[in-house]
């Protein structure tokens, strides 16, 4: 099997602050640092350490190499990403004290996808193989059809969630990966319980993988529940968390199944969490499985 992401590459610039600021407050940053990143980008790096064969197509701006060698260091393949002649997308990511952050993300090259791309970029991938998208890139219903049309099982993380999403034809999705607030988004429900249900009804032929930050990770996988509780760590940065999980779980879900799969993603975020920056803070397999026995 191999993975296609099709995702967002972005700089991001890391301002590291006591808290979050707040509508009309002005707050004194003590600390400024540039990563590689983008969900698409870190999703990427994360299969790939995870031990998958990965392939990234996206779009960078004319100053993007530290983006795509960013990708190369990692044993991702770059052959499928255009550069571009407007601005590299970029995030400005705040971090407070306590490791949580809020973020602001601009396109840029980004958004400088085309069909042309799309039709060159899918055909050379088959039903075997699996597609990651996410919410920061354009022409993400275009590239659902089409991969729909090649019968290839699509991942989406809605993330940014914004309404046009709801237009996607998301009856075309294999798998949904969300957090609780995507979750609401998608089915209006919070409870755990409820949002299964309601998912089950709308998209019968979708599988969901649920992440709750400290209260854990669900998976709904051909109707059944499963559950995983956080391993207890230290907390520094949580940007990759959630790319960090998603990568270690499509990248085990097959060799160890769904159970194992959530154990070592689990695992995996810990260790992300409990480092600066977003993809450069994802561990090896080895790392992961390591933290497990050690637990």
């Amino acid at each position: 099997m191999k993975c296609l992401n099709f995702g967002s590459l972005n700089i991001d610039m890391v301002y590291s602050v006591d808290h979050c600021v707040n509508e009309g407050e002005t707050e004194a940053v003590s600390k400024l640092e540039y990563f590689p990143g983008g969900k698409g980008l870190n999703q990427s790096i994360a299969l790939a350490k995870a031990g998958a064969e990965v392939y990234h197509a996206g779009s960078v701006g004319k100053d993007g190499g530290i983006l795509i060698n960013e990708l190369k260091n990692n044993g991702v393949d770059t052959s499928f990403i255009n550069t571009t002649d407007c601005p590299n997308g970029h995030a400005v990511i705040q971090v407070d004290k306590n490791g949580q952050n809020s973020i602001l993300v601009f396109g840029g090259a980004n958004h400088r996808i085309t069909s042309e791309q799309i039709d060159r970029v899918l055909c050379e991938f088959s039903d075997s193989d699996i597609l990651f998208l996410q919410n920061e890139i354009n022409a993400v219903d275009e590239i659902i059809d089409k991969a729909y049309e090649r019968n290839i099982k699509t991942v989406f993380n809605p993330s940014p969630f914004t309404e046009k999403i709801m237009n996607y034809p998301l009856d075309k999705i294999s798998w949904f990966v969300v957090n609780e607030t995507e979750a609401f988004r998608l089915t209006g429900e919070t409870q755990t319980d409820k949002i299964f249900g309601v998912f089950k009804e709308r998209y019968p032929n979708s599988d969901m993988l649920l992440t709750l930050g400290e209260n854990g990770a669900y998976c709904l996988y051909k109707g059944q529940k499963y559950f995983h509780p956080i391993y207890n760590t230290s907390v520094v940065d949580t940007t990759a968390a959630g790319d960090t999980f998603l990568g270690f779980f499509f990248a085990n879900i097959q060799s160890r199944g769904v159970s194992e799969a959530l154990k070592t993603a689990s695992a995996a975020a810990a260790i992300a969490v409990s480092r600066n920056g977003a993809s450069v803070s994802i561990p090896t397999a080895g790392e992961a499985d390591k933290f497990i026995r050690n637990k």
